[in-house]
């Protein structure tokens, strides 16, 4: 089934996030955050891989800060506490991918 950013369902959280695919083992999530937007510290119940598709964006990993820009990737771990912040001066566009057990 194709999907488009358009077209596919909003995740239940402020920023702008898409599901591009959800199935039992996996899922594709496309973010966008504005310039200054920050996602939360918060942990996760599956691994994660983020791909920065466009911007400059600081990861927080517990307590490890990572720059992170266009098309550089990072996986973290089930148990990590995170944040996202869009620290560019353009949107920062993630594409997030969810490995469920």
């Amino acid at each position: 089934m194709k999907v488009t950013l358009e077209t596919a369902p909003k995740v239940p959280i402020q920023i702008d996030g898409r599901i591009m695919f959800s199935s039992e083992k996996a899922e594709l999530i496309h973010l966008t955050l504005k310039r200054g937007e920050v996602i939360e510290k918060h942990d996760n119940p599956f691994d994660v891989i983020f791909y920065i598709l466009e911007g400059i964006g600081k990861l927080t990993l517990n307590n490890e800060t990572h720059l992170l820009n266009t098309n550089d990737c990072i996986s973290v771990s089930t148990g990590i506490q995170r944040t996202m912040e869009n620290s560019g001066d353009k949107e920062l566009k993630i594409l997030v991918c969810k490995l469920k057990q």
